[in-house]
């Protein structure tokens, strides 16, 4: 949260599974277009917050499947632990929070009554968190006399019931609303300008009640977050029921609401709409690199012309430094590009750039730094 010296324009926080992801799109489309979107856009003044029910270990499997950004913060396990940057330091503050009135050893005591509970795996059993799968016509019955036996034993604990299936049971202190309301606390006198919120079923609902937020339910959004909704907020003018699925929902939101630019670099290469209006580096490095992209997937013309106005972008001294220290000229790079058209043609070949950050170190002289990625198959 210290990346940035100002309030961020916007803090983007989204679940993960069929929200940021859509695990109906192999080719992963929408979510290369968020991250084109983010990086050229809003990763200099902005937050990006992960808040899934994954656990530290199924959040990382996920990282090596799909092409995710970095983010910021990372909210897991139904808000019961939070960590920062891309070395996931755990906030222990939060933690300790969590302990008052939970007791993990009275909760698997009482769950041990309930046939109807299935343990879910050991990964998804955390400190704070102890998770279940639970058969949707019985799961009304098992939340209410489950409850009512922990209150009984002295806790103050809630049940979360999400996706038809699983059912969490955590401290009262915690869950996504919860862990969101402690990092916009945190922030002492720096709390973003605007503040997204995106999701697609019941245990993100406490995210859309968080005080001031924008919120957005991509179109696939489950029933009991669609009834959470019709029951708790459905005048509330800052919550949008997407008309598209998972991230391309989360666009259609930032457009909706005017919280930025909502035009992904991959749906208008060099956008005339902003790139003359921007002045971050960030958007010529995603600019240049979904260009080679398409040059190498043989989905431009192949001309001179292509190469030149890539090299226009930079100034002729530019330099590119790889991560091994080797160092070479930016038109160097764009020459060997230009005898790679079209290698990739048919294949799934993707590139995407993360953690783009910039300084300017003269009067027109940039340092940019970033991670670049490629998938192909």
């Amino acid at each position: 949260m210290d990346r940035l010296n100002s309030a961020a324009r916007l803090m983007l926080v989204s679940d993960l599974d069929f929200t940021m992801v859509d695990h109906n799109d192999p080719e992963n489309n929408d979510l290369l277009r968020f991250n084109a979107l983010w990086e050229a856009y809003f990763r200099h003044d902005s937050l990006l917050v992960f808040s899934t029910g994954r656990s530290l270990t199924t959040y990382k499997e996920l990282r090596n499947e799909k092409p995710l950004l970095t983010p910021d913060i990372t909210v897991m396990s139904v808000g019961t632990e939070i960590a920062y940057g891309d070395s996931l330091v755990p906030d222990v503050y939060w933690e300790q929070y969590l302990n008052h009135n939970w007791d993990r050893k009275i909760v698997t005591e009482e769950t041990d009554k309930f046939p109807q509970l299935v343990l879910q795996s050991e990964t998804e059993q955390r400190p704070h968190k102890v998770s279940f799968f639970v058969d949707k016509a019985k799961a009304s019955q098992v939340i209410e006399v489950l409850e009512k036996r922990l209150v009984e034993r002295g806790l103050d604990i809630k049940i979360i019931y999400s996706g038809g299936i699983a059912l969490d049971v955590l401290p009262r202190g915690a869950g996504k609303g919860q862990a969101l309301t402690y990092l916009i606390e945190k922030f002492d006198g720096k709390v973003p300008v605007n503040t997204l919120v995106c999701g697609d079923s019941g245990n993100d609902a406490e995210l859309f009640s968080v005080s001031g937020v924008f919120g957005v339910m991509v179109r696939n959004a489950q029933e009991e977050l669609l009834q959470w909704h019709a029951s708790n907020a459905k005048n509330n003018q800052k919550i949008l029921h997407a008309s598209e699925r998972c991230a391309a929902g989360i666009i259609q939101a930032i457009g909706h609401f005017g919280l930025g630019p909502c035009i992904s670099l991959r749906d208008e290469l060099d956008s005339p709409e902003y790139s003359t209006q921007c002045l971050n580096p960030g958007f010529e490095v995603v600019n240049l690199y979904l260009a080679c992209e398409k040059w190498q997937r043989g989905e431009v013309e192949k001309s001179e012309e292509f190469v030149q106005n890539l090299k226009s972008k930079f100034h002729p001294s530019g330099v590119f430094v790889h991560a091994s220290g080797v160092e070479k000229s930016l038109n160097e790079c764009l020459d060997e590009l230009e005898k790679s058209y079209g290698h990739m043609q048919g294949c799934r070949f993707r590139v995407w750039v993360d953690r783009v950050s910039s300084a300017q170190i003269g009067s027109d002289t940039w340092l940019v730094k970033f991670d670049k990625w490629e998938l192909s198959a």
